[in-house]
């Protein structure tokens, strides 16, 4: 299968190219401000397990007001762990979310679709969803499956069910998804502990993260905070991810945005693990600002949202935290030189920071809608930007002066051994991209990237078969999703 040669990025230990927005001890000051913040402003908390683990824990309380102790938040980072694993739909493991391995996916909550037909925007299928999964199930350079949609077409307070159950059938690759309420969250789970064959089997070989949001500033919903603590109750992986907005939900400052998504990130991690110390957390959130002409919720259109992720990811790994981050998206309306821009960028600046997770890939709009020709053209785009992070292999076989040497002044290399040996593998060849000549290209019908995108786009829901579930698997499926929709999971 080709998904099984697809590897992170930063393979070279020596020379992989990178970058850092911080240092050391900028990451360190970054870290005090965010203690500060919740030590001395405090949080909202509105549900009430979580108000009495914090209480029992030491915290200062008044109302729903919750002032969290340094020592608290220290505690919870040395609890959570700094690796989690994430296996395929089989149980074989997969994506090793530590240090800087970074692997990219889907994002969720479009309310809106590009149609692969017309291009016209309209509202989302559940077979949109069933679309996305094949896609991401035949791409090698996505990782992990998210929706990229919010289904219209089912029922309305039960569209993240049916999102996953589409998903488990489509793909075997791990799946990030969200839940409406605690109720749709058993069933998710229930879902996934169906397919991996009982409770212990998805624990110990969890393919499934759910995440869950804040409400920034400084406030925990009552049902986002149910969702956080079943989770941890069942030692499955969360993404606790605020969706922070400088001048908006967050200071004007590029570094008051990241200590107001870590504050309200790692207030989540100290309820969770206060409910179920060392259970699996993943740091994250959506750090970008408000567009105060337009109002708009900036995707990627700014130097500013990858500063932001890039330094935020690097806060994470001061605190060795797994690392929940945003690429491949845009604030363009259609997919056009913009998106392709907007996209590129991102997932260079991503895979340079070194985030675990990296979501979103497939975005337009701001959010607002989504397009499968994203997630084509931004595998590719995942592919070219992961050679480039890998960096140059120094060894006697890549320095190659044996080979010059036998080659000599005004040979050629084309008949070499050597060449015939590492042709396919010393450098990067695409898949979409355009390299013939001029007259090949003519010949071949003048087709722009876009239409190429399409046609490929069009060609891998027509001809690939992802592995599919047992009759019987699909059965249960489709009879807990039946017994959720008349309102009992049991």
């Amino acid at each position: 299968m080709i998904w099984d040669k697809c590897s992170s990025s930063n393979q070279v230990d020596n020379s992989s190219v990178r970058f850092n927005v911080f240092t050391e001890s900028q990451c360190a000051r970054v870290f005090s401000a965010v203690l500060e913040v919740l030590e001395r402003t405090g949080t909202k908390v509105y549900n009430p397990e979580a108000l009495e683990l914090l209480g029992q824990a030491g915290c200062r309380i008044d109302g729903e007001r919750v002032w969290i102790p340094t020592r608290l938040v220290e505690k919870a980072i040395e609890s959570a762990p700094s690796r989690i694993t994430l296996a395929d739909r089989n149980g074989k493991r997969r994506l090793a979310l530590e240090g800087r391995n970074s692997y990219f996916g889907p994002g969720p909550t479009n309310p809106n679709f590009s149609d692969l037909d017309s291009g016209k925007r309209r509202k989302v299928t559940k077979q949109d969803v069933r679309n996305v999964a094949t896609l991401v199930d035949a791409l090698p350079s996505l990782d992990f499956c998210m929706s990229l949609a919010c289904i219209s077409d089912v029922t309305a307070v039960l569209a993240d069910v049916h999102e996953v159950q589409a998903m488990l059938e489509q793909t075997i690759k791990p799946i990030v998804t969200w839940a409406f309420n605690a109720q749709n969250n058993a069933a998710i789970v229930k879902l996934c502990e169906t397919v991996a064959g009982s409770e212990t089997a998805l624990r110990d070989n969890p393919f499934l993260v759910l995440y869950t949001e804040p409400a920034t500033p400084l406030k925990h919903p009552k049902e986002s905070v149910e969702k956080l603590l079943y989770m941890a109750q069942k030692r499955l992986p969360l993404i606790y991810t605020p969706g922070v907005q400088g001048n908006a939900t967050a200071p004007a400052s590029l570094a008051g945005v990241i200590v107001m998504a870590a504050a309200d990130c790692l207030a989540g991690l100290v309820i969770h693990q206060l409910k179920n110390e060392g259970a699996p957390f993943i740091a994250g959130g959506v750090t970008t600002n408000m567009d105060m002409q337009t109002m708009i919720h900036c995707y990627a259109s700014s130097p500013d949202f990858c500063l932001m992720h890039a330094g935020y990811t690097e806060l994470v790994q001061y605190l060795k935290l797994p690392m929940f981050s945003t690429a491949g998206a845009s604030d363009s309306k259609a997919l056009d030189m913009q998106a392709a821009i907007e996209y590129s960028l991102s997932i260079y600046s991503a895979a340079l920071s070194g985030a675990n997770l990296i979501h979103d890939v497939g975005f337009l709009e701001s959010g607002m809608s989504a397009s499968l020709q994203g997630l084509v053209m931004g595998d590719e785009i995942i592919s070219y930007v992961r050679k480039m992070i890998a960096g140059i292999r120094i060894d006697e076989d890549t320095l190659a002066v044996d080979v010059i040497d036998a080659v000599g002044p005004g040979g050629h290399f084309l008949q070499e051994e050597h060449t015939f040996r590492n042709f396919k593998s010393a450098f990067w060849r695409p898949r979409l991209f355009s390299r013939e000549q001029f007259t090949a290209w003519e010949a071949g019908g003048s087709k722009t990237y876009d239409q190429r995108l399409t046609e490929r786009t069009r060609q891998i829901l027509a001809e690939h078969q992802p592995e599919q579930l047992d009759q019987k698997t699909k059965a249960e499926l489709k009879a807990i999703v039946e017994r959720v929709e008349n309102g009992s999971l049991n």
